[in-house]
């Protein structure tokens, strides 16, 4: 019973750790790409190269600003669990297929939208010989490594959303595992374990 208290103990610590952790890198991210942008002058005609231009990059901001919304959100949810530990138990089974559900979809979102805009910042940097398609960042340097700096932080965002998809698969089905050797229905394991599950 002691383990599985500490086990338990160490699982709400490791989600509000990665919690926070989306919720920065996620922001941060949307900031550098959202941010960045150069002006290059050619022939007396201006150009400025913002993160509007490539579509893989509006996703990429819109993606990582939603999520760290939502880490917010969640971060505040597992605060008002914390606070209200002697309150009804009843929907703790509900509470956490939606967290488990909406963090699956933030982690598949994520991981997304990194993998589209580094797929396109690939051609940005190397060109497309093929297609005739110049390099870029050769003439967008600063704007690039911005770029660069901010898919560093989408893919941190990323891998952490994925272990934190983890952790909430695991605080969703030890509510059905347990010492009767079979499967527990969802009121049985509210009743039994509701009161730890944020």
């Amino acid at each position: 019973m002691a383990a599985a208290m500490g086990l338990e103990r160490k699982a709400k610590v490791a989600e509000v750790a990665l919690r926070c952790a989306v919720c920065a890198l996620a922001a941060l991210a949307a900031a550098l790409v959202g941010t960045g942008s150069q002006t290059r002058t050619f022939f007396s005609l201006e150009k400025k190269a913002r993160f509007t231009d490539m579509k893989a990059l509006v996703l990429l901001v819109a993606a990582h600003g939603a999520a760290a919304v939502y880490s917010l959100l969640q971060l505040a949810r597992c605060a008002a669990s914390a606070a209200w530990k002697g309150g009804s138990n009843g929907g703790a089974a509900v509470v956490a297929w939606s967290v488990f559900s909406c963090d699956q979809a933030v982690a598949y979102a994520l991981m997304a939208a990194t993998a589209a805009a580094l797929q396109s910042s690939v051609v940005g940097k190397r060109g497309q010989p093929e297609l005739q398609w110049m390099p870029v960042c050769g003439l967008y340097g600063a704007f690039c490594r911005r770029v660069g700096e901010g898919l560093a932080a989408a893919v941190a965002a990323g891998l952490a959303a994925v272990l934190l998809a983890a952790v909430s698969a695991f605080n969703l089905f030890r509510l059905y595992g347990g010492g009767g050797g079979g499967r527990k229905s969802s009121a049985g394991a509210v009743s039994g374990n509701g009161a730890n599950t944020w």
